[in-house]
C-alpha cells in the first residue's frame, strides 16, 4: 500500500531533503584527487550532526544472512561499483568516478538521494556515463508531470538509456520514502511485468526516490563478499543518481534539490 502523503509532511521532506541536498554538496566540494571516501563519510556525518539529522544508512541490516549491518553514514561506490560501496582510506585518484549515496531522518521524515561524481579530469567515456545517467533522472523528473503512471516514465528511461548504447542497472530499484528509508512501491528505471500488473499512479501524495543506475558494458552485477559491495560483471564502470521527488497539484517537486 503506498502512504500518500499530505503537504505538510512534504513540507517535513523537503527539510530533511534540504540536508541531504547539503551533505552532498559538501563532498561534491571535496572531489578531488587524494580525497578518500572515509572523508567524505566524516564530512557528511558532521553535516547531519549539525542539523541533528539522523543517518538512515549507518547501521542498516544486511539482507544476507550473517553479514555486518552497514557501516557508514554514505554509500561510496568506485568506478566500476554501481551501490553500497563501503567507504575506505584508498585515496580516490585522477579519471575516478565515485557515487555517492546517502540519506537522512529530520523530525521523523526522509530525505535520500545520490550523485556520481568525477575525481579530477575523467575520460570522454566517463564523462558521457555521468551525463546520461543525470539526463536518466532528469527526464524522469520532467515526464512526471505528464505521465498519469510510472511505468510510462520507466519506459522512457530505459528507452533513452539504451539509445545511448548503455544499461540499465535491473537488480536495484527506487523506492517509496516518507517516515521510513523504503516504503512502497518499489520503484524500476524499465519496464517488467510486474510493474506493468502492480503500475503507480502519479497522483498528489506520492513521494519517490527515483534512482537510475546505467552501466557502461552489462546490466549484470555481483557483490563482494563484505556482502554489501555491488559491482558490474564485467567490471566497466557505471553511474547513479538519485532524488526524493513527491508529486503535488502542481507537478513534481524535487526534494532534495540544494535550493528551491
Amino acid at each position: 500500500m503506498i502512504k500518500l502523503k499530505s503537504p505538510r509532511e512534504i513540507s517535513l521532506m523537503r527539510d530533511a531533503g534540504r540536508v541531504v541536498a547539503q551533505a552532498l554538496d559538501r563532498c561534491a566540494k571535496m572531489a578531488v584527487p587524494g580525497v578518500t571516501t572515509a572523508d567524505m563519510d566524516a564530512a557528511v556525518a558532521e553535516v547531519f550532526r549539525e542539523h541533528g539529522a539522523q543517518p538512515l544508512f549507518l547501521g542498516y541490516p544486511s539482507s544476507t544472512k550473517g553479514k555486518p549491518p552497514f557501516p557508514a553514514v554514505i554509500c561510496a561506490s568506485v568506478n566500476e561499483q554501481v551501490v553500497h560501496g563501503i567507504p575506505n582510506r584508498r585515496p580516490l585518484k585522477e579519471g575516478d568516478v565515485v557515487s555517492v549515496d546517502t540519506g537522512c531522518r529530520l523530525n521523523g521524515w526522509c530525505g535520500d538521494s545520490a550523485v556520481t561524481l568525477p575525481i579530477g579530469p575523467i575520460s570522454a567515456e566517463s564523462r558521457k556515463l555521468l551525463d546520461v545517467t543525470k539526463e536518466t533522472l532528469e527526464l524522469a523528473i520532467r515526464a512526471m508531470a505528464r505521465c498519469r503512471t510510472w511505468s510510462e516514465v520507466a519506459g522512457l528511461m530505459e528507452r533513452f538509456v539504451k539509445s545511448q548504447g548503455y544499461y540499465v542497472i535491473e537488480k536495484f530499484v527506487g523506492h517509496g520514502i516518507g517516515q521510513q528509508m523504503h516504503e512502497e512501491p518499489q520503484v524500476p528505471n524499465f519496464v517488467s511485468k510486474a510493474l506493468v500488473k502492480s503500475d503507480i499512479r502519479l497522483e498528489p501524495g506520492v513521494v519517490l526516490a527515483i534512482e537510475p543506475m546505467v552501466a557502461l558494458g552489462t546490466k549484470d552485477v555481483r557483490t563482494l563478499d563484505d556482502g554489501w559491495t555491488v559491482e558490474t560483471r564485467d567490471r566497466r564502470y557505471s553511474a547513479h543518481f538519485e532524488h526524493t521527488v513527491a508529486m503535488t497539484p502542481d507537478g513534481p517537486r524535487v526534494l532534495t534539490y540544494l535550493e528551491d
